[in-house]
């Protein structure tokens, strides 16, 4: 805003002093007025309002108003599982979203709780949220930049704006310049913004905004506007749940009104009190029947156990849903520095004798004046701990490759004798060491700064007058590496007991970026097998963020690449057409971040972003999931991800995708299986009730199953093994339901199995005995009067729900792989299959055996004889999984 104005101009602007700053009185007065500088605070959900909302799901209702009649009806085991179970998803859901936020409170943690000023002339240290506009700060080597400012004095300054723009190289300062208006944030080199560190150097600023009008500000606003969607998950569960709760409610109507008309008009006329009794106790069986009440715990479980999982590919899990989300990706937006790069400067050319070479393939005599002169030239150390500028570091880094050690050269052979420090007028540093026994000056700096004082060029070991020619050949091959987004650097020397910059040889150039990491192509590569989009979204240059890009096969020419600037001109609707076409966008502000995920949002994707600066925090939060970086990253970025990468390693995020991937296939099979059950159950007590059956199974026992029962198959298949070719397969539609291609069908078919056997199961024992020698007969009549025995009901009821029990297990086997035979389940590393099978089967024996249990659940006895054929009975789902695996295989039914 204030880049392209003179400092007489924002003098007149803010009625202050670039000198002598504000009077007291007068800072006093614009603290009452504008308010102090901080940012302001969000109001958070207390602890009770999180805990209520959690009952705010149709599923949840129906169980409460089950809960309730339960309650009524003086049933007070069924009334008080059913509120325990309520009252434990509440609790999960809770203890789920209870994360406390984080981001605003570290970017309070960043901005400087102390500064310096000048008011009245006079040098004082303030509290950083006296500040006001017009106030001059001072700023020096080691301190926080308090506000933003536009710079009035600057002395060799640097300040690190990598939290800003995601560059991890710091920029150094011009009071002096004045730029083009709304230049982007990484190019305003007359301005300092608020939470950056002063690298080096010093300098004066005007404060020119405070609080919530600093770029900081500007961030936290967008950070709490930022809407918290929910995953595409928890938006499936979300209209499963709705489904369900109309559906349940539905079937219970209809089937108390079917019932209390068979009851009225059937030929066992009942009183209509009575039946209506009955028929409610009954609507509250189908009630639990129909909702899988150990879903939300399954799918939290299952959650949980990916979060794990997450950590074997070094990536820890803020948020459970992220976990599946990172599955369903389409889209992966990627910084560039650190998690595409390494985050680290090298050296990969050199230019000496005239040619530009590899650095690797060099010899050490041919590039040894250039590297140690290099390294000697520098105030960098890698002795014991990295210290310095990127650049330094990456010149000694190349030295040491050859054995060269700049603190044991300086203390044992080349000694320092003086130095002229680098400033950003002369563009150059200069030391003067005792070198090969001479007084050698080693200048390094910006190439057209050394040629305007080369006088020489040492070429094949000898030294001549440079020509025209020769300047003009060095200036090609700089091209050359620049135009590669190399930064060039130039070494020259000269023989002098004093440190001075006239009469230099030219030696050479190096050539250095930071490089892409060896991982990140094939993972690239990964990526776009199965799908996804990797785009890169970046602070630096658009010719060095292009350069990467075409190296790791994101982009392969310049029309794949904007700028911030032309972002900007663009509206919502041409930035959608835009991004379908563009992989890399350079010098980026975090307003274009936000704007380039909700373009991609808006074209049908689910956006992955990934960052770890301040700026790149919006992002974070408004993409579908976020992803920050575990070591380089800033508080801020990880309080607004959704998951935090341990390495910073893009190759991580593919790994991370694919267990993603697993877990929601997981999920489905999960859902599927529970939901298969509750449809077997609904069935059977809906089918009994219009027939006039009393209830195949009491409330208890669906409870039960829906719990217990099923819940540990549905956790051994929430931990089953990931498919070897899951990578292969393209991410799912955004739109895409959980019952896709025939996942209803297939729920509804394994459902009316589960029935069928279910309802065999109860009738088998009036079959056997009215058919037995001596017996009334097998008929309509007789089998209701057998019925209405309540010992021979009790008998009934415990074979169903044996059944009912057992067929779960079974039908687990079958759910690992619709598409494979049983057998493949024992071939993988998943013993739960095994040991959920087991002690299922160990529980299902114990609620008919164990005395006092039996009394709990109203079950009897079975003989040894009748557990055989009820365990054949209960095989029957795997024998027609068994049957299908042909016919699924050519299906497009997929978990």
């Amino acid at each position: 805003m204030f880049e392209d104005k003179k400092i007489e101009e924002i003098e007149q602007f803010f009625s202050c002093s670039s000198t002598s700053g504000l009077s007291e009185i007068e800072a006093e007065k614009r603290l009452l007025k504008d308010g102090p500088n901080i940012l302001n605070s969000e109001k958070k959900q207390n602890i009770i309002v999180k805990f209520l909302l959690q009952f705010k799901d149709p599923m949840i209702y129906v169980l409460l108003g089950a809960g309730v009649i339960s309650f009524c009806l003086k049933e007070w085991a069924d009334g008080i599982i059913i509120v325990s179970v309520i009252l434990l998803n509440a609790i999960i859901g809770t203890i789920q979203e209870a994360k406390a936020e984080k981001a605003l409170e570290a970017l309070k943690k960043m901005s400087s709780p102390s500064c310096v000023v000048k008011r009245d002339g006079k040098i004082k240290e303030i509290k950083a949220e006296d500040l006001v506009v017009g106030d001059l700060v001072v700023l020096e080597e080691g301190r926080i930049v308090p506000v933003a400012l536009c710079l009035v004095e600057t002395i060799n300054m640097k300040v690190d704006e990598s939290s800003l723009t995601g560059e991890s190289i710091p920029v150094e300062k011009n009071a002096d310049i004045i730029l083009n208006e709304n230049s982007g944030i990484g190019d305003r080199k007359n301005m300092a913004f608020m939470s950056t560190p002063v690298s080096y150097g010093r300098g004066e600023g005007i404060v020119v905004s405070t609080g919530m009008n600093t770029e900081i500000g500007h961030i936290a606003k967008m950070l709490k506007d930022a809407k918290d969607n929910k995953t595409p998950l928890q938006q499936k569960l979300a209209s499963l749940s709705k489904i369900l709760g109309i559906v349940c409610v539905s079937v219970c109507v209809l089937m108390y009104a079917v019932g209390l008309l068979y009851a009225v008009f059937g030929p066992n006329k009942q009183d209509i009190g009575t039946a209506s009794l009955d028929l409610l106790i009954t609507a509250i069986s189908v009630a639990v029947a129909a909702i899988p009440e150990g879903l939300p715990a399954v799918v939290t479980i299952v959650l949980a156990i990916g979060v794990s999982r997450m950590v074997k590919v070094n990536t820890i899990v803020k948020h459970l849903p992220s976990v599946e989300t990172l599955g369903a990706v389409t889209v992966i937006c990627s910084d560039k520095t650190g998690t595409l790069t390494q985050n680290k400067m090298t050296i990969e050319k050199t230019y000496i004798n005239g040619k530009i070479k590899d650095a690797n393939e060099v010899d050490a005599e041919e590039v040894k004046l250039l590297a140690q002169g290099m390294m000697l030239c520098s105030n960098a150390s890698i002795k014991d701990e990295r210290y310095g500028d990127p650049t330094e570091l990456a010149l000694l880094d190349y030295a040491k490759k050859f054995g060269w050690n700049k603190e044991e050269i300086e203390e044992n052979k080349y000694q320092r004798l003086d130095e002229l420090p680098f400033d950003s007028v002369r563009k150059m540093m200069s030391v003067l060491s005792h070198y090969e026994g001479k007084n050698i000056v080693f200048t390094k700096g910006a190439l057209d700064s050394i040629l305007k004082h080369t006088k020489n060029i040492y070429l094949d070991g000898k030294v001549r007058k440079i020509t025209e020619k020769d300047i003009s050949t060095i200036n090609e091959n700089s091209k050359i590496m620049a135009k590669q987004a190399y930064r060039v650097l130039a070494l020259a020397i000269h023989e002098s007991n004093v440190v001075d910059e006239e009469n230099l040889t030219f030696v050479g150039m190096v050539g250095m970026i930071d490089p892409a990491r060896e991982e990140a192509k094939p993972a690239v590569e990964c990526l776009h097998k199965a799908g996804i989009r990797t785009i890169m979204i970046t602070g630096d240059h658009k010719d060095t963020a292009l350069a990467i890009a075409k190296n790791l096969n994101i982009a392969t020419d310049e029309k794949q690449c904007m700028s911030g600037d032309e972002i900007d001109s663009l509206s919502m609707e041409l930035l959608e057409e835009k991004v379908k076409t563009t992989n890399v966008f350079a010098r980026v502000s975090p307003e274009n971040k936000v704007n380039i995920v909700k373009a991609l949002q808006n074209s049908g994707n689910i956006v992955a972003m990934t960052g770890d600066g301040v700026n790149d925090a919006p992002s974070l939060k408004t993409a579908d999931i976020g992803i920050a970086m575990g070591i380089t990253g800033t508080d801020v970025a990880k309080g607004a991800a959704d998951m935090t990468l341990m390495d910073d390693n893009f190759a991580s995020i593919e790994k991370a995708v694919e267990e993603g991937r697993s877990i929601y296939s997981n999920i489905k099979k999960a859902i599927f299986f529970l939901l298969s059950s509750n449809f077997g159950e609904v069935m059977t007590m809906f089918f009994a009730a219009c027939i006039g059956f009393p209830s195949p199974l009491r409330a208890i026992h669906i409870l039960w199953v829906n719990l217990i029962s099923d819940s540990l198959p549905a956790l051994a298949l929430g931990r089953d093994d990931k498919d070897s070719d899951i990578m292969n397969l393209k991410p799912r539609p955004v739109n895409e339901g959980l019952f896709a291609h025939h996942g209803f069908s297939f729920c509804f078919f394994y459902g009316f199995i589960i029935f069928l056997i279910t309802m065999i199961a109860f009738l088998i024992n009036p079959l056997i005995d009215l058919n037995a020698p001596g017996s009334v007969g097998f008929t309509w009549n007789n089998l209701l009067i057998y019925l209405q025995n309540d010992a021979q009901l009790d008998k009934c009821q415990t074979f169903a729900f044996t059944v009912l029990g057992m067929s779960q297990l079974f039908h687990m086997l079958g759910m690992s792989n619709v598409k494979k035979s049983f057998v493949n389940v024992f071939k993988g590393k998943n013993i739960m299959f095994l040991i959920s099978f087991i002690f299922g089967l160990t529980l299902q024996i114990l609620v008919t055996e164990l005395p006092y249990v039996t009394d709990f659940f109203q079950t009897t006895a079975l003989e040894w004889y009748e557990w055989l054929w009820l365990i054949a009975l209960s095989s029957f789902p795997l024998i027609v999984h068994e049957l299908l695996v042909p016919v699924l295989k050519k299906s497009k039914l997929q978990f």
